[in-house]
């Protein structure tokens, strides 16, 4: 796709048109920006459930604070202790989460790269109006989480 678009916009140059619509259909890319679609859809889910889980430790973390300190303060060592080793736990559970969440972040916004990596070679097959309606479509198609417009957006320039 990347290389037909090349001779796409340098054939257009050289013959000085301004606007070209096209139709074009690279199945090999599109299975490829299926499966990348579909690493975006996990993602997503995955930091959803950590976003959760970390709201869930926190919760559990104010309480553990207030009652390990009320231990403190009436002296209750044994409970304190206690207490403080949960708060210990539920902290490194909270780290571990942490890591977690930032690379499944840096891998969700590696996927995104390569889908606008995708929709501006698609815009590289057409010339004027019609790159900027075609990368603008695919743009709204991906924000409505609509994968056959956009592929349909890819294919024929329009919706």
């Amino acid at each position: 796709m990347e290389l037909a678009g090349d001779i796409i916009q340098t054939l257009c140059g050289f013959l000085s048109i301004n606007e070209l619509s096209s139709t074009a259909e690279f199945p090999d890319e599109m299975n490829r920006l299926k499966e990348v679609l579909e690493q975006v859809e996990e993602f997503q889910n995955t930091r959803q459930k950590l976003s959760a889980q970390m709201a869930d430790h926190s919760s559990v973390i104010r309480s553990l604070v207030v009652r390990t300190e009320d231990a403190r303060i009436l002296g209750d060592m044994r409970s304190m202790k206690q207490g403080y080793q949960e708060l210990i736990s539920l902290n490194r559970d909270l780290l571990n989460g942490y890591r977690i969440r930032s690379n499944n972040h840096q891998e969700l916004l590696n996927c995104l790269k390569k889908v606008n990596q995708t929709i501006q070679r698609a815009g590289q097959l057409r010339l004027g109006k019609y790159k900027m309606q075609v990368i603008n479509s695919c743009r709204e198609a991906v924000k409505s989480n609509s994968s056959g417009l956009l592929f349909k957006i890819i294919k024929t320039g329009s919706a």
